[in-house]
């Protein structure tokens, strides 16, 4: 059932570059984008808030070319909206539904062209979820990337019950869920996190037995090891010093030095669905920056922040028009 194409503009406001290079000199707001057409397996969403990722500005600068799709490119993986259009194959969602995911289903392999900071994206029905009715859309929008990226991580080690965790950048986006599933979906006995000073309370709310300020102690060096280190931050080699003999290190911020796992993302509605009950429990909660929510207009300072390494867990834009 399609929607009525009245209420459907054929053209939409979208941040979007042409070319590639720093995003914040490439990036233009454009409100003349026709709007993306869907295929069969896909809904359109009128996008409410979206969440910005690493991954943007390195796609901007070109880091996969090869696979990208052509431009003109608005960024945004993470979507938090409502359906406004289904596929003819889709099943799970209708009409009216609000929804929310990481829209690419592998983030360097062909990305959709016009992501989510747009007034309107595309996805497929397999990437996307119902979004928990407790979480707002700026909530909600924070997690896709992230708690999946966490969630794959902590499955691809196969952490169970009992075991102890050492996560490397502990108050970033995907750390700060990687702690939350380690200790309430996992059953961790312990959580330990490196941040720096001004973080280490956070550490804590979220659960963390051990903070451990990076400004002031060395983790690889403490005599307590670790069954697994989750490194979000890059820093393999020193990860490997601080494991137990049998014990495991994964990346997502390569090189992985070998015995090291690199964990390759895929985004999954699936996960989101089994992690609702936690959501919903709020045993497992969104962690976003003190800046978050970010109007539309402020995409590019929002960029520009998100580069320097320093925000805690994630910039989210919303309203967007």
């Amino acid at each position: 059932m399609a929607a009525s194409t009245t209420s459907i503009p054929s053209h939409i406001k979208a941040w979007v570059y042409n070319e590639y290079g720093n995003i914040e000199d490439t990036l233009k707001l454009d409100s003349n984008i026709a709007i993306p057409e869907i295929k069969d397996d896909q809904v359109l969403i009128k996008v409410l808030a979206a969440a910005l990722n690493p991954i943007d500005y390195k796609r901007a600068l070109g880091f996969f070319k090869d696979s990208d799709s052509p431009f003109p490119t608005a960024p945004g993986y993470d979507v938090a909206g409502v359906v406004v259009k289904v596929g003819s194959q889709v099943k799970k969602f209708k009409v009216g539904d609000e929804v929310y995911g990481d829209i690419n289903e592998y983030a360097v392999n062909n990305p959709k062209a016009i992501g989510s900071v747009a007034e309107y994206t595309t996805a497929e029905e397999k990437v996307l979820a119902h979004k928990p009715s407790n979480l707002s859309f700026v909530e909600a929008a924070s997690l896709p990337a992230a708690i999946i990226t966490a969630y794959q991580g902590l499955e691809r080690v196969q952490f169970s019950a009992g075991k102890s965790i050492l996560v490397l950048g502990g108050a970033g986006g995907v750390g700060t869920l990687v702690i939350q599933l380690a200790k309430q979906v996992f059953g961790a006995a312990k959580v330990a996190a490196t941040a720096s000073t001004g973080k280490l309370e956070l550490l804590r709310k979220l659960g963390v037995d051990l903070p451990i300020d990076y400004t002031k102690e060395n983790f690889e060096e403490l005599p307590e090891k670790f069954d697994f280190v989750y490194d979000t931050v890059g820093e393999t080699e020193k990860a490997l010093k601080a494991i137990k003999e049998e014990g495991q290190v994964i990346t997502i911020a390569g090189p992985a030095i070998p015995p090291a796992i690199f964990l390759f993302v895929h985004s999954d509605g699936g996960v989101l669905e089994k992690l609702k009950p936690y959501l919903e429990s709020r045993k497992v909660k969104p962690v976003l920056a003190p800046e978050s929510p970010l109007p539309f207009s402020k995409v590019i300072e929002a960029f520009s922040y998100l580069k320097t390494n320093r925000a805690i867990g994630k910039l989210v834009i919303h309203p967007i028009p």
